[in-house]
């Protein structure tokens, strides 16, 4: 279902999800469309409805381009930086928060910033209270890759909905701003990734980094609920590299077989990030 969000049902990298599946519905699909992007799929005795958003697109990692790289990289930089990716004096901020003396924000801003009409995560809301609406009773979760698996976290725990991310950034950064639910009551939230991704480890920044030389300012680190990592760096040998963010290798060569490279551990403690 998270791969599926990047694609068009029928398209070749459609996963067939089989007879329980039957039904999904696309959102942010419109031939004039470009933001907030996945599937909806409902079970065929409509007891349960996953909701799958769409990572970021770009050609350079993993997701390819398209349509919706410029706001996917607008949200990636203002969900992930520590404030409005104001990095370095050859960076455009994508908000007016900084309030002087290293990376300071002003919360007040930045918390309006982050709820703005235009960005995913109010999108994801109302998506959701709309679901709720169409499926009463039905049991809705929430699914994603990358950023997508961020933002299927914040609105999540913002409703209390179960939820699965793959290689997702840190996003408690993000969910203090918002003064969203705080620990203990973030255990429905599961995050699952492995050590040579960058992007959940919170590696991917600096100024020499893939991250920043491409303008995304990839600075948090922790994240809510329960991580499930593996850690295939030590264990297996694999190389830290952005071309590791693939859904796929985490899914067939992590979960599918079942590396003895796994260990469960709680939500992060330490951080790393401003406020984190």
């Amino acid at each position: 279902m998270t791969n599926n969000a990047y694609t068009d049902r029928g398209a070749k990298d459609w996963y067939d999800l089989g007879p329980d599946w039957n039904s999904s519905y696309p959102f942010g699909w419109e031939p004039d469309a470009d933001g907030f992007r996945g599937h909806i799929f409902v079970s065929t005795d409509n007891s349960t409805v996953v909701v799958s958003v769409k990572g970021t697109s770009a050609g350079w990692i993993v997701g390819g381009g398209g349509p919706t790289t410029r706001k996917d990289k607008l949200n990636d930089n203002i969900l992930f930086s520590c404030c409005c990716a104001r990095v370095g004096p050859t960076w455009t901020p994508v908000c007016d928060c900084y309030s002087g003396g290293g990376k300071l924000c002003d919360q007040n801003c930045i918390e309006t910033s982050l709820t703005e009409e235009s960005l995913f995560y109010p999108v994801g809301t109302n998506l959701y209270n709309n679901i709720t609406y169409m499926y009463p009773d039905a049991n809705i979760w929430l699914v994603g890759h990358s950023l997508g698996g961020s933002l299927a976290s914040l609105v999540g725990v913002t409703f209390g909905a179960p939820v699965v991310a793959f290689e997702s950034p840190g996003e408690k950064l993000a969910a203090t701003r918002l003064h969203l639910p705080s620990p203990p009551s973030t255990q429905h939230i599961t995050h699952v990734y492995h050590t040579a991704d960058p992007f959940p480890m919170g590696t991917c920044n600096g100024v020499t980094s893939p991250c920043a030389i491409a303008g995304y300012a990839m600075e948090s680190r922790c994240h809510l609920g329960k991580v499930h990592k593996y850690d295939t760096v030590t264990k297996l040998g694999w190389a830290v590299d952005i071309r590791a963010h693939g859904n796929g290798r985490t899914l067939h060569e992590c979960v599918y077989r079942r590396v003895r490279a796994f260990s469960l551990q709680p939500e992060w403690q330490g951080g790393r990030g401003h406020g984190e």
